[in-house]
């Protein structure tokens, strides 16, 4: 296998990919997907039961809805720093590193005897998550050439977006039947479990450039904050997560709510549709490696703004369909705008996977708190226009940023 690096020539219009996708290692395949499935499990495990959690605590909504935004701002804070540590030091060692370690606040969230340390415990697991998903966009991007990275990064999306799904299946379900403490009990557990997978099954890199020094690192930062197709990537990445917080948050409280009134396992059953993302996404690296990344964003858009358009339909059925329309555009975008950031990056690929992190986790916290107002004020259609502005800025973004099949 050749260096990343070696695959791209430069020509007037920029550099341009040539080399065709290889094979990926089976054993490659599954260590991504598992550390994207770790770090994720984690992530949104308290999405589903946050009327439970409202419950339990007597608090409002804004109260509870910082157990989804705490480890996201976290994340976003921490994510560049990850990624300069991992450019300095290397790649494995905290992907899984950050794996075992992120156990510890899994379980002591449930012992958290206040609403407070609940949200302290889970803003300790957002300062550990980018050493797992930053770096593992960075490992992808340095040990495969573009067209193959791509793929790769679909696969490890599946990963994640499985990873999102148990993680809200099995806090709903655990939470109807044994309670919430039970449920963080649960998600610690397999988190330990898919921490050793990533440990045994992800090979140690083989194409990693250490930075020569801190000095390297930091000037990346201004290389990689000058860089328009990078910047444009980051707005890209700040709406997927956005578009996915506002929708599935505001929303299940809207479903929680009569006349639908579901419970956490019901809300918990509806992520199912998750499992529309993880077909899709590998799908989409492909595509995108062979026919560009434009009409794959345009596609994504349409389907999403479809899904959009039925969860305003009063019908539960077309509502649930709704969603899977949107898991599979948003997801598609994600996919698109993940294996683009190691390809955009000129040098320090994993810092540059840092920003794109933290622009990415600042739309999802942006995304959590900002519609709130309008969903006091006109419910979920208000809600719903506005993830669809998101969306559409996204797309002129897309079009702007993706001009022909090149890395940059």
């Amino acid at each position: 296998m050749s260096s990343p690096s070696s695959n791209f020539v430069s020509s007037n219009a920029g550099p341009v990919e040539l080399s065709k996708p290889t094979a990926i290692p089976r054993r490659v395949a599954f260590g991504v997907a598992a550390a994207g499935f770790g770090a994720f499990i984690n992530m949104w495990c308290t999405q589903p039961i946050l009327p439970v959690l409202a419950a339990t605590f007597h608090a409002g909504l804004a109260a509870t809805n910082n157990t989804v935004t705490a480890p996201l701002i976290a994340t976003a804070l921490i994510a560049p720093f990850s990624g300069a540590l991992s450019d300095r030091f290397g790649r494995k060692i905290f992907i899984s590193g950050a794996a075992f370690l992120l156990v510890i606040p899994t379980l002591l969230v449930a012992r958290a005897q206040s609403l407070e340390m609940l949200t302290i415990f889970r803003f300790i697991q957002g300062l550990l998550l980018p050493f797992i998903f930053t770096v593992t966009i960075a490992y992808i991007a340095d040990e495969f050439p573009g067209p193959t990275a791509t793929r790769l990064a679909g696969i490890y999306m599946s990963g994640t977006i499985s990873g999102g799904f148990c993680g809200r299946l099995v806090s709903g379900f655990v939470t109807e039947y044994l309670g919430w403490r039970a449920a963080f009990c649960a998600v610690g557990l397999i988190s330990a479990a898919v921490a050793l997978l990533v440990f045994l099954l992800l090979p140690r890199e083989k194409y990693f450039r250490a930075a020569s020094g801190w000095g390297e690192t930091l000037r990346s930062f201004p290389d990689h904050l000058t860089n328009p197709k990078l910047l444009g990537n980051y707005v890209i990445g700040f709406g997927v997560l956005f578009s996915l917080v506002s929708i599935f948050t505001f929303l299940n409280f809207r479903l929680a709510a009569p006349p639908y009134a579901l419970g956490p396992a019901a809300l918990g059953g509806i992520f199912t549709v998750y499992l529309g993302g993880v077909a899709i996404s590998p799908v989409t690296g492909r595509i995108a490696a062979r026919h560009g990344r434009r009409p794959v964003m345009a596609a994504a858009f349409l389907v999403t703004i479809a899904g959009l358009a039925l969860t305003l339909l009063a019908a539960l059925p077309a509502i649930l369909f709704g969603l899977l329309l949107l898991v599979c555009g948003i997801f598609a975008q994600q996919t698109v705008a993940t294996g683009y950031t190691g390809i955009a990056a000129r040098t320090a690929k994993s810092t540059a996977a840092g920003l794109y992190v933290t622009s990415y986790y600042i739309g999802g916290s942006c995304g959590g708190i900002l519609p709130a107002g309008t969903w006091h004020s006109t419910g979920w259609p208000g809600c719903a226009a506005i993830a669809a502005g998101v969306q559409l800025g996204m797309l002129g973004m897309a079009f702007a940023v993706y001009r022909r099949r090149q890395v940059i």
